[in-house]
């Protein structure tokens, strides 16, 4: 039986409901900004969403949000985001500062720019030291791959990458907390193809992904398209289009 036909699935545990932009992507006032990311939080409270997923700067005022309405949805944030190529030293500082300000969960854009040219071991030294500082401090971390900018070799080999650093040099405990994931939805591909998750990429991932979680984001706008993925055998959507798909 799919998960989705199970009398006691609530999709709303798997969304991960999301907004990214800055002020200048979206157009708007910073004053503007603030304010839809302070009802996306709301709204995750009141439809007790997994997680909210915003920015590093809006953190510490969700976390208040969340303590002032005694609401157990989880806080996620983005690090290095969208294109991964800080250095080592800037992404565990991003790092610090948002656990410290209340994050749960934090998204790593992996640099998958230098694992294309191959410089593997600095890949795997920030997988290893950004991972380390999460799961030290009882959190999540998410690794994003940018799936757009692979082809299904580099995604398979990139996931196995990460699996082989966490299984090498962390306890079975910690597996849980460490999630591979699709994509930014920020990368710009040429002839309008898709730049999130496809079922094929994610097909490819929890393939190479195992014993760590994936998490499917970028282009999932549907119930439909999200419950594809649950089937999968994904653990989280990273979506804009919760209300949406929770409604549905």
């Amino acid at each position: 039986m799919e998960i989705s036909n199970n009398s006691n699935f609530n999709i709303n545990e798997y969304l991960e409901s999301t907004y990214l932009k800055t002020a200048d992507q979206a157009g708007i006032s910073e004053e503007e900004n603030l304010l839809i990311t302070q009802q996306l939080v709301q709204q995750a409270i009141d439809q007790n969403y997994k997680v909210a997923m915003i920015l590093p700067q809006y953190v510490a005022m969700a976390r208040n949000m969340l303590f002032a309405q005694k609401s157990d949805v989880l806080l996620g944030t983005v690090i290095d985001f969208p294109e991964g190529k800080s250095t080592l030293e800037d992404k565990l500082m991003q790092a610090a500062t948002a656990i410290l300000d209340g994050a749960d969960e934090l998204d790593f854009v992996v640099n998958y720019t230098s694992f294309r040219f191959g410089d593997l071991d600095l890949v795997r030294q920030e997988v290893l030291e950004c991972s380390r500082i999460c799961l030290a401090n009882n959190r999540a971390v998410k690794w994003i791959i940018e799936t757009a900018a692979l082809n299904n070799q580099e995604i398979e080999s990139l996931t196995k990458l990460i699996r082989e650093e966490i299984v090498g040099n962390f306890e079975e405990k910690d597996f849980q907390k460490v999630f591979v994931k699709s994509s930014t939805g920020f990368y710009k591909t040429e002839n309008n193809l898709p730049n999130g998750a496809t079922l094929e990429t994610i097909a490819v991932m929890l393939e190479s992904a195992r014993p760590l979680q994936v998490k499917a984001s970028g282009g999932i706008k549907t119930k439909q398209q999200a419950l594809e993925m649950i089937n999968l055998g994904v653990q989280r959507i990273g979506t804009s289009s919760a209300a949406v798909i929770s409604a549905d």
